[in-house]
């Protein structure tokens, strides 16, 4: 669940039957989602001199308007759902009122809301709000609860309103704003809904040739911007808004690690390197399983699971799918403008990353996970191996860098160079004594794992590390403890391993030529447990990472 996704869906409120009922609003579903009613009941803001009076805390005792947004969706699907025990009650109508009248105080003149740690009048956390807020009166209609969804029509149209004319940060906030838009309209038709829809989507899908958007966020920011363009491709009857997001679907069966973990090294948000899922895909490949038939996107949307709320606004979510397909667990796979290279073989992966960034390669066996393979040297403070460029050879995977560390000689012509222009003039100076170093490094597949060769030559005796990075929880064999650092360790010589249950990661041989771990310049470490291998260049080492 995003920053702004409090809509309380999926694992908060979603009870998940067996694979039968999967999509069915069952006894249990209902049972579960009055159990987060009573919750939000006992945790919402009741104390009359409070400002807060209405809204709800998070874990810091902010009170946000999505989280009000969240809990306005609740108590209406509460009132609405003949099934619950809180049809008709009293006590959840009066706590919507005054949740509504929270988000009342708290949105700006110009129709949006606040995110108290980080955006304030907001219009792309307006949106998301808006999945809630437009829900809420869909349901009230449905139910024909007129003097319910009488309650909603003015807040939805404010927020709308700030979405008329706001504006965003970041790229999939546009598409957020398109659903938020699109939801509204579908309930009170406005031409300058459509109007501002169509002026952000003048811009074009932002989506690459290997299927991912502008922001490469597997594990957050592609569920939401699949979301949105299903949204707004539903309610504005524009099915062309379904193609990329196929095609993202599609690119995701080949981003997945064993046990359908989310590949997340190619983001470039806050989700880089975390370990994710799927479940923010659900709403997008559970329509487009049923739409397409597709048994893969069957399988996909049931690593999520829907709110009550979501099925009920949305009822064909509920009818039998095609069985979910199993995703591919053999293969080889380019991505050319991504610059990375996966290979899965059943339960072990690889993830290649050909040029910038410093976590080249990562790999897996089970629940065995060697998160990074890194390597610096002690050359100007500037050693950190980035590739600049990378590609695929004959049988290997080639990345390569080459770096300068030159001296810089008196300016050719009487200036000062002061604090304001010192690195400025740099461009202007002679450089001499000029040293070099040129990385080159390879992986290559072979029949028990994979073999990485790192090369560093051009300035000799250059102290380098390489770095293993694994993830917290395993144990390790034949590693010695580096006594500087916590949870980080040597591998003087031979193979060493790395246990994870029943799941395991050799890899080797050991160099330990010096202990300078720590090197000047280099990126801090991946949080984790590290094994370190030393060296002196010029270096010519291949390791050996045998999984299974």
């Amino acid at each position: 669940m995003t920053r702004r996704e409090f809509s309380l869906s999926s694992a908060a409120l979603a009870a998940v039957p067996p694979a039968p009922a999967f999509w069915a609003i069952t006894d249990e579903r209902i049972r579960k989602f009055d159990e987060a009613v009573e919750r939000m009941i006992s945790q919402q803001t009741t104390d009359e001199k409070s400002p807060w009076r209405g809204g709800l805390a998070d874990a810091d005792g902010l009170h946000n308007g999505g989280s009000a947004a969240g809990l306005i969706v609740i108590f209406v699907t509460a009132l609405a759902q003949p099934k619950s025990n809180f049809r008709d009650s009293a006590i959840v109508m009066q706590r919507l009122r005054m949740a509504l009248r929270f988000l009342d105080r708290h949105t700006s003149s110009d129709g949006n809301i606040h995110l108290l740690f980080t955006n304030f009048n907001s219009p792309p956390d307006t949106a998301f709000a808006m999945y809630n807020l437009c829900a809420a009166a869909h349901l009230a209609r449905q139910a024909r609860l007129r003097e319910l969804e009488g309650l909603l029509e003015p807040v939805v149209k404010r927020h709308a309103g700030g979405l008329l004319k706001g504006g965003v940060h970041t790229p999939n906030h546009r598409w957020v704003v398109c659903a938020g838009l699109a939801q509204a309209h579908a309930l009170y038709p406005n031409p300058e809904y459509v109007k501002r829809i169509d002026q952000w989507l003048a811009e074009g899908i932002d989506i690459d040739a290997d299927g991912q958007y502008t922001e490469r966020s597997t594990a957050t920011y592609n569920g939401v911007t699949n979301r949105a363009l299903v949204t707004v491709a539903l309610k504005l009857k524009r099915p062309e808004l379904l193609e990329p997001v196929r095609r993202n679907l599609d690119a995701m069966q080949y981003l997945l690690h064993p046990g359908m973990e989310v590949v997340t090294d190619i983001s470039t948000r806050q989700d880089q390197y975390t370990p994710g899922t799927l479940a923010g895909y659900w709403f997008a490949a559970r329509h487009l399983a049923l739409i397409d038939n597709n048994p893969l996107y069957e399988a996909y949307a049931r690593q999520g699971s829907p709110s009550l709320w979501e099925l009920m606004e949305y009822p064909e979510l509920q009818k039998p799918g095609p069985e979910p397909a199993p995703v591919p667990e053999d293969y080889e796979k380019l991505f050319p403008a991504l610059g990375v290279a996966r290979i899965r073989r059943g339960r072990s992966s690889a993830t290649i990353l050909l040029s910038g960034s410093s976590r080249f390669l990562a790999l897996r066996h089970g629940a065995a996970v060697l998160q990074a393979v890194r390597f610096s040297s002690a050359f100007f403070g500037k050693g950190q191996f980035v590739p600049a460029k990378g590609g695929k050879s004959a049988d290997a995977y080639e990345m390569e860098q080459h770096l300068e560390g030159p001296y810089y000689q008196p300016l050719p012509r009487a200036v000062e160079a002061g604090p304001e222009n010192w690195e400025a003039s740099r461009r202007e100076r002679t450089r001499t004594e000029i040293s070099r170093l040129s990385y080159h490094a390879s992986v290559t597949e072979f029949s028990e794992g994979f073999r990485l060769r790192i090369r560093a030559s051009g300035t000799d005796n250059v102290p380098l590390t390489i770095e293993l990075a694994f993830r917290p929880g395993g144990q390790f064999d034949q590693v010695e403890p580096y006594p500087k650092l916590p949870d980080a360790f040597v591998l003087k010589s031979g193979f060493g391993a790395y246990r994870f249950g029943r799941d395991v990661i050799r890899f080797g041989p050991g160099r330990a030529d010096h202990s300078y771990v720590v090197v000047r310049g280099a990126e801090p470490r991946v949080p984790g447990a590290t094994v370190f291998l030393t060296a002196y260049t010029p270096v010519d080492q291949t390791l050996e990472f045998r999984l299974g």
